[in-house]
């Protein structure tokens, strides 16, 4: 079932496993898929010695799962499908972070905090083998399964467990649910995903837990473009530089193709973010991820970032670079229906729209892009641009006119997504030159309108704009002496990675001179 030369590759990667790795299979002999299954893991399997697979069948209960056991213990990771597609590498980085061996496991700080989650915690992740970020949440929870023994985690294809994605009207992945309520839907980390269990079941006290300080001649909170520029020109200084941040790639890391970026004619969001982390491993930065900022001093010479579970940050010189996140509607029934027929993500979420009738907020580049791609999908797709034109590049335009399903509305604002209770039936819109109102029925709703700074931790002490952005000179200082910012999170015009690569590199130079001149 598994090609031959993928079959090589997964030799490669697994000729220095140390433990013995079972997968325990317990699949229903009537579904089409278990023989699929079987023959899959056996492929899977015969890569190394120390895999063996365990059949078990049943006849009745629609079963089509295995858990995996290191020497015969339960990890608490189970697969409810065949992780093929993009969660191929979930199942890989389950067996490889088992053994230690992983590239994704978290320090020692994040392990800490994933162990004292307090109770039984069941998680369930519900996918799609097409989408691009349900293996960033599948492997985080995998992570915390194997370093909490009181937490179990099960990746579920809903593709081929259609009854439960229907009972629970999931229209959006990945979904996450704990103990049987949903936790979290959409893209996110791990560190996001832990702080959630944290704030729903609590964490127990552990004396072993002291605060941790540390200092560093520049500390850059963010690790997208602009951070990571930035923290390579400190570092090129001669400089001690710490990178704070939530992943690294940030943002980016959700753009499945870019075409714009100088000198490199074609890459992916994915792909950048392994350059850009790969880049900075070139230089003796410390990189710590999966870190939330609660709180900051910036007010003296001795800057302070103090992050969830204890970690004290302290520089001379901070450079934001924390990036921007989706801008949602902000009207009514939005919130109510994420995940039951508002969506963000057009190449996750497009397939559970298939033959249906879905609108695209926003007529920019973003927006028209998912137009086009939903067009293949869905029976209809209805275009609505605040502005009375669209924004979107010429070429885009011109390719989305050419679609014979899609219509476009221009100068129509959103005043309320139209939901029956249970999931999005209609969407309310105004004419803005009329001021007439009317309801579009249809059955989901992408939004598509820009980013909106992430700003909120500094905003107490930094000037920002009417938009949250923080305000900046053109050496990137802010109106603090030792604070900087880069990139989508300030003032500055058009955000583009190349852009916020340059603002970063500008930042950590503009630091480097007032530390010179003694300035800081």
């Amino acid at each position: 079932m598994l090609d031959q030369s993928i079959l090589q590759q997964v030799r490669e990667i697994f000729k220095n496993l140390d433990a013995h790795y079972t997968f325990r299979v317990i699949a229903d002999s009537h579904r089409n898929e278990t023989e699929e299954m079987r023959q899959f893991l056996n492929d899977f399997a015969s890569c190394s010695d120390h895999l063996t697979c365990e059949f078990n069948q049943t006849f009745q209960d629609n079963s089509l799962e295995f858990t995996l056991l290191k020497d015969g213990k339960e990890t608490g990771i189970t697969f409810r499908g065949i992780p093929n597609g993009h969660e191929f590498t979930s199942l890989l980085l389950a067996v490889l972070n088992a053994d230690g061996k992983g590239k994704n496991l978290p320090d020692e700080t994040i392990c800490q905090r994933i162990k004292s989650l307090k109770g039984a915690i069941r998680l369930q992740t519900y996918v799609s083998l097409t989408c691009t970020n349900c293996p960033d949440i599948v492997q985080a929870l995998n992570i915390m399964a194997l370093q909490n023994p009181n937490l179990t985690h099960e990746m579920v294809d809903g593709a081929l467990f259609q009854d439960e994605v229907n009972r629970l009207n999931i229209q959006a992945v990945p979904a996450v649910y704990a103990n049987g309520e949903m936790l979290h839907m959409g893209r996110g980390s791990l560190g996001e995903l832990l702080q959630k269990l944290e704030e729903r079941f609590g964490s127990e006290p552990n004396e072993e837990n002291r605060p941790i300080h540390r200092e560093f001649d520049v500390l850059v909170i963010g690790g997208g473009p602009a951070g990571a520029s930035a923290a390579i020109y400190s570092a090129r200084k001669g400089l001690h530089v710490g990178v704070v941040a939530g992943r690294i790639g940030g943002q980016v890391k959700e753009t499945v193709g870019i075409e714009n970026l100088i000198s490199v004619p074609q890459t992916t969001g994915a792909q950048l973010a392994n350059d850009l982390r790969s880049h900075m491993n070139h230089y003796p930065i410390e990189l710590f991820e999966e870190r939330s900022i609660e709180s900051t001093l910036l007010q003296e010479p001795h800057k302070l970032v103090m992050t969830r579970g204890g970690e004290t940050f302290s520089a001379p010189a901070v450079i934001i670079a924390t990036g921007a996140s989706w801008r949602r509607l902000n009207v009514p029934g939005e919130n109510e229906y994420i995940g039951r027929g508002v969506a963000f993500c057009p190449h996750c979420d497009g397939p559970f729209y298939k033959g249906k009738h879905v609108a695209v907020i926003g007529g920019g580049n973003s927006g028209i892009e998912a137009a086009i791609d939903l067009a293949g999908i869905c029976s209809k797709v209805t275009v609505y641009e605040f502005l009375d034109n669209l924004k979107a590049d010429q070429v885009l335009q011109k390719k989305l006119f050419g679609l014979p399903n899609v219509e476009v509305f221009t100068a129509m604002q959103t005043t309320e997504v139209v939901g029956n209770g249970e999931k999005v039936t209609g969407i309310r819109v105004k004419n803005r030159n009329t001021g007439e109102e009317m309801v579009h029925p249809l059955d989901g709703i992408f939004v598509q309108i820009g980013l909106a700074a992430n700003s909120t931790p500094f905003r107490e002490v930094l000037d920002t704009t009417p938009i949250g952005e923080i305000k900046i000179d053109a050496a990137c200082r802010t109106n603090l002496p030792g604070v900087y910012a880069a990139g989508d999170v300030s003032s500055v015009p058009y955000k583009q990675i190349i852009i916020a690569m340059g603002e970063g590199a500008k930042a950590a130079l503009s630091a480097f001179d007032d530390r010179t001149r003694g300035v800081i």
